[in-house]
């Protein structure tokens, strides 16, 4: 005598497991568990009694270890399937039955293998990165095998409410992020989906963008332990300077001497444009740098950092355009207190403007040789306003 495992049972179990996925708090029906073995972290006999009596496995689609070869769960059935619940997302299991009656167990059927699918990837919010064709989105997985593709999914918003239709599907995304071409001045919905040879996992939380400018965040990783983010995350702000040599927490990335911080990189080719804004008696550096720009010196002191610098001496307010420490001789006479700079890879120019009055105060021409940061800096106590995703106004167009 013995058992079968159809694929109608499977099914069965399949579809107990997506629903289970949907609801934590489903109980098991009558079938009730029989048992099962996984794939995860091992390979494990996991015994299962029933009429019919179903065995199963979870066995690693990547690792092996001895000690999950040990874990058993028996449980006994009287139907001719069993719903099976609990089953690990992105896992790999094997199913088959015995037969049980007075005289004894059948031997085991032949085996049915399924996969679980994934979880839903999280998308990392902070690491978005986007311009007015183009979006940089970087994710996570939740599992802790390795999923074999990913795919995202684009929904272009429109007037209507509630309009979900996705517009576009990128698939086989081998890594856990990807760079998407987009239209400009559009809104999109953006989600991503894990796949294996279980199918697709839900959706992700889904992530707005605008393609109205360029959107970048602040690097916290290289901020000096005195400045801080506030809860915008594009707001620092730096109460006080007199303990520069005091023992704070500082990182391997963060910034020891200039009160300084990184945005994130701006990895687009052609115009990105932001603006920062700032009191009058506020003294800064704001510009751009290299990621390999050194944390141990000033913004504008070294080759690898281009910044406008802000203070005020007893006779003026003094500006300086600084870069390997050297600064032509510029006179601003309407301090701004709200500086566009416009970053153009293309023509190798970073241009700096009041844009209070529309008024261009300086130009570097400079041939990037990799993408640059955005960088910020405060040399007294003060507040800097950073405006992200804002198209670049007309008058920043230079012959």
């Amino acid at each position: 005598m013995r058992g079968m495992v159809t694929s109608k049972q499977v099914c069965r179990a399949a579809s107990c497991i997506r629903t289970h996925r949907r609801s934590k708090d489903r109980t098991m029906g009558a079938a009730g568990i029989a048992g099962v073995g996984r794939r995860g972290s091992g390979c494990s006999q996991v015994p299962i009694e029933a009429f019919p009596f179903l065995r199963g496995r979870h066995c690693s689609r990547h690792t092996y270890t001895a000690s999950s070869a040990k874990h058993e769960h028996v449980l006994k059935v009287k139907e001719t399937y069993c719903t099976i619940t609990n089953l690990l997302p992105n896992t790999q299991y094997e199913f088959w039955v015995s037969a049980l009656n007075a005289s004894g167990i059948s031997p085991p059927s032949e085996r049915a293998v399924y996969v679980t699918a994934p979880s839903p990837p999280i998308i990392k919010s902070k690491k978005i990165r986007s311009c007015e064709n183009a979006a940089l989105v970087c994710w996570e997985s939740r599992d802790i095998n390795p999923v074999d593709s990913y795919m995202v999914e684009l929904s272009k918003l429109t007037d209507e409410e509630n309009d979900n239709t996705i517009t576009e599907s990128i698939v086989g995304i081998p890594n856990c992020e990807v760079l998407i071409h987009l239209q400009p001045i559009q809104s999109y919905r953006i989600c991503v989906r894990a796949l294996n040879l279980g199918g697709s996992s839900e959706r992700s939380e889904p992530v707005l963008i605008h393609t109205t400018g360029t959107y970048f965040c602040l690097n916290e990783d290289t901020a000096h332990p005195l400045l801080a983010i506030l809860d915008d995350g594009f707001t620092i702000a730096c109460d006080e300077l007199e303990n520069l040599e005091c023992d704070l927490p500082v990182y391997d990335n963060s910034f020891t001497r200039c009160i300084g911080i990184l945005g994130s990189l701006i990895p687009f080719p052609g115009k990105h444009y932001w603006e920062v804004e700032a009191e009058e008696d506020t003294e800064y550096r704001i510009g751009v740098a290299f990621e390999n720009t050194p944390r141990h010196g000033y913004l504008g002191a070294n080759n690898s950092s281009w910044c406008m610098r802000h203070i005020i001496t007893p006779s003026r307010h003094k500006y300086e355009f600084l870069h390997s420490g050297m600064t032509p001789d510029i006179r601003i006479t309407i301090p701004p207190t709200r500086i566009g700079v416009l970053l153009d890879y293309e023509n190798y120019r970073l241009s700096f403007f009041n844009a209070d009055i529309a008024q261009h105060l300086y130009t570097f021409n400079s041939h990037f040789q990799h993408y640059v940061h955005p960088c910020f800096a405060l040399e007294t106590p003060g507040i800097l306003q950073i405006r992200t995703g804002i198209a670049a106004p007309p008058w920043t167009a230079l012959p």
